[in-house]
């Protein structure tokens, strides 16, 4: 059962509070980073391991095997031994993932080693927005927890500016591993960084330490008058007497926290985002780019969705997960249309208009998943969920993710090979249907208490 739980909206703000979402969040950069970094890889890996496309993709994929894993039981230890414990694991698990890449032996230790690394991510995409939605006030939380969300975005970036940075450095058959070898350098940072934040009050009241639970809180928040109602709110919801720590997570009374999380998990992949992540160059490549081009195109992708992460970040406390999620879904089948319209029209054969049309089309693209589900899915799947079954809805939510991350990146070389217009057409259709389910059966989760969400959710 998730014994932490989010601070009430009467909560106040410190620097404390901030700083340890902050270095939390850096468990989000670090994914963004080792998600992204392979991109720059895929030529070199295809030469070095002597690859076809479903080969290659099942070695892009790989880490994804590692995040399902790494998804599916991060939240059993979360709740035994908190949050911040399993954060200091991750940042071992990316260091390990880093090294042992760049000086893989062969192509069995580099399976081995970016399984390793999927593992951080998967855990990393429940602990850390998971933790720092359990420390937030209400008034500020979908803020703090898109700080992780921006984090992701960020380290997209650094993984594709790192990567063209090395690849000007003329390094030559050791190039790509200097490209994976960089990260260890974050994953160091993070790991000693996390000494100082706090455990969870949430945590700490799930495991009866009251005293030392409202010590913490009233640190976070800064104002001591908050204090006891916020620590009477948590003992309330736990409600340790009528559940039981063991309690079933599939069930009628979950059924529809269950639905929704599994729902925005599958659209957030449904839309390609995942093949542009891993095989940008080879996008570009596929429209008409040249080697140095497609590598500087990639870092305009990366630089775009930082920029509107930015702006959804602002204003998702303001504007509503709802609203920004109809605006991404509408800017997703502009976007997408238009990249398979060009894939149909120019076929094997671009010119120069033709690639920058697929250029300014998935700019368009990822600035409407980072203001729409790259900016929602984490907060409002960590909000639908009562907080004594909040672990294991997030975890549920980030396998579903990574389960269809897999599938997508796994896939994607073979199809794009047969048709880049088809896949591209395929993606803009889901996004139709998500555009239907955002508008029919989403709820408005903004300015909410995660208690109050529970009763309107119709969960006792």
């Amino acid at each position: 059962m998730s014994a932490e739980m989010n601070m009430e909206s009467q909560g106040g703000f410190s620097l404390y509070l901030f700083w340890s979402a902050l270095i939390a969040a850096l468990g989000g950069l670090l994914f963004g980073f080792d998600t992204a970094v392979i991109s720059g890889t895929t030529k070199a890996l295809t030469e070095v391991y002597g690859l076809n496309e479903g080969w290659l993709g099942f070695t892009v994929s790989s880490a994804l095997i590692g995040t399902i894993i790494g998804s599916l039981i991060a939240g059993k230890p979360a709740d035994a031994y908190g949050r911040r414990a399993c954060l200091f694991i991750l940042a071992i698990f990316y260091f390990v993932s880093a090294v042992g890449s760049a000086l893989a032996w062969d192509w069995y230790s580099f399976i081995a080693f970016r399984f390793i690394g999927g593992i951080g991510v998967g855990g990393a995409s429940v602990i850390s927005p998971l933790y720092i939605a359990e420390i937030s006030p209400a008034k500020y939380r979908g803020r703090l927890v898109a700080l992780a969300q921006f984090n992701i975005v960020f380290g997209i970036l650094l993984a594709f500016f790192s990567n063209y940075l090395v690849s000007t450095l003329n390094l030559g058959d050791v190039t790509w591993r200097w490209m994976f070898g960089i990260e260890a350098f974050p994953a160091l940072a993070f790991f000693f960084l996390l000494f100082m934040t706090p455990r969870s009050p949430r945590w700490l009241m799930g495991k009866q330490r009251v005293n030392e639970a409202r010590a913490i809180l009233q640190k976070l928040t800064g104002n001591a008058s908050t204090v006891e109602s916020e620590i009477t709110a948590i003992q309330e919801s736990l409600d340790l007497e009528h559940h039981q720590v063991n309690e079933p997570f599939f069930r009628a009374a979950y059924s529809k926290p269950i639905m929704l999380a599994i729902a925005i998990a599958m659209f957030n992949q449904l839309s390609g985002i995942n093949a542009l992540m891993y095989y940008a160059p080879h996008i570009f490549k596929m429209a008409g780019a040249g080697e140095d081009s497609s590598m500087l195109q990639t870092v305009a992708v990366g630089g775009t969705n930082l920029l509107f992460t930015m702006a959804a970040l602002l204003i998702i406390d303001h504007f509503g997960r709802k609203k920004l999620m109809i605006v991404g879904s509408i800017g997703y089948i502009l976007s997408l249309s238009t990249v398979a319209w060009a894939f149909y029209t120019y076929g094997d054969e671009f010119d120069s208009t033709g690639s920058t049309i697929v250029l300014i089309g998935l700019l368009a693209f990822i600035a409407s998943h980072a203001f729409g589900q790259g900016a929602v899915i984490w907060v409002f799947i960590g909000e639908v969920f009562p907080n004594r079954v909040r672990a294991r809805g997030q975890a549920l939510g980030s396998f579903t993710h990574w389960v269809m991350a897999a599938a997508i990146s796994w896939t994607f070389p073979m199809i794009a090979a047969w048709s880049g217009a088809h896949i591209f057409a395929f993606y803009a259709g889901m996004m139709v249907l998500q555009l239907i389910w955002v508008i029919k059966y989403m709820p408005e989760t903004k300015g909410i208490s995660l208690e109050a969400m529970q009763k309107e959710l119709g969960i006792d």
